[in-house]
């Protein structure tokens, strides 16, 4: 049975005109836009997606300071009031430091990713996602710190839009460490969609369920990051159209990857920095395929 995941909320945002400046990023919008930040997660459910992140990737106490519990708790609980009955909320876990930069994450990490766990606990989520993480060391002691919650815990690492941060081998390694520190899951994220295949193919057989939630890739790869067709000019109601279209293309054109993870056995799939709610579209009409073979 395919599961699918929502897209980001970060880039999302963005499109949609919401800033997102550092140190918060996307959890600036919580107290910012959280009538946008909710219209999103609304719209990934309405697409397909039966498991929603908080917008806490960046809600940390290092990026937040004293405010990241109150943080935490409206991520969670705009998330929960925007998504339906029965659908899970899970809280992002983040690298402390820069998903993209391994060489930078903290010498002692636990500390601070065990306050941050304990706060997602509180706010109520069904399970924690340790996402994005470049770093192998760090992720399983976020994994360790998740799961002494009690709650389910997934983890996602990164090899980067470029796919150098992780060789496939070296992914399965750290997806093995973190399954014997009692990961429920294991997938990778935010690596470009026309390089994530052979990180799928190297999470097979870890005996839990595994699956990719990739980036859009760059901009040449037409698979997302769509505002405007090139070209367009004229009256308004032409230059939407023209952008719904190129975003049913770039969406339709991320599922023909992701369903070659889902041929290689991938049971968990969304879409991160670049797609939207209609990837998650596409990606629910390649579920409904899969698990009506299925049966």
């Amino acid at each position: 049975m395919i599961v699918l995941l929502d897209g980001p909320v970060g880039t999302e945002l963005a499109a949609r005109g919401v800033a997102t400046p550092p140190p918060l990023w996307s959890a600036a919008a919580i107290e910012a836009a959280p009538e946008v930040v909710g219209a999103i997660h609304r719209d990934y459910a309405l697409a397909g997606a039966t498991v929603h992140t908080a917008a806490t990737f960046r809600a940390t106490p290092r990026a937040a300071g004293a405010r990241f519990r109150e943080l935490t708790a409206r991520a969670v609980a705009i998330t929960r009031a925007a998504v339906p009955a029965g659908h899970r909320v899970a809280g992002s876990v983040a690298p402390i430091e820069d998903c993209y930069r391994p060489d930078l994450s903290p010498a002692r990490p636990r500390a601070e990713h065990d306050l941050l766990v304990r706060a997602l606990a509180d706010a109520g989520v069904d399970l924690l996602l340790c996402e994005t993480f470049p770093h192998a060391g760090e992720a399983i002691v976020a994994v360790e710190a998740a799961v002494a919650t009690g709650l389910p815990v997934w983890v996602a690492f990164t090899a980067g839009p470029a796919g150098t941060l992780f060789t496939p081998a070296a992914m399965r390694d750290a997806a093995r460490a973190a399954v014997a520190a009692g990961a429920a899951a294991v997938l990778c994220n935010c690596v470009a969609a026309t390089r994530t295949h052979p990180f799928v193919e190297s999470l097979k057989g870890l005996g839990v369920p595994f699956g990719a939630y990739a980036n859009a890739g760059p901009p040449g790869d037409e698979l997302g990051w769509v505002d405007a067709a090139p070209g367009d000019v004229g009256d308004a109601s032409r230059i939407d159209r023209s952008r719904a279209d190129a975003r049913r293309r770039a969406a339709a054109g991320y599922a023909r990857h992701a369903a070659r993870w889902v041929a290689a056995g991938a049971t968990l799939v969304g879409g991160c920095c670049g797609t939207g709610p209609e990837h998650v579209a596409a990606l629910a009409r390649l579920a409904r395929a899969g698990n009506t073979q299925e049966t």
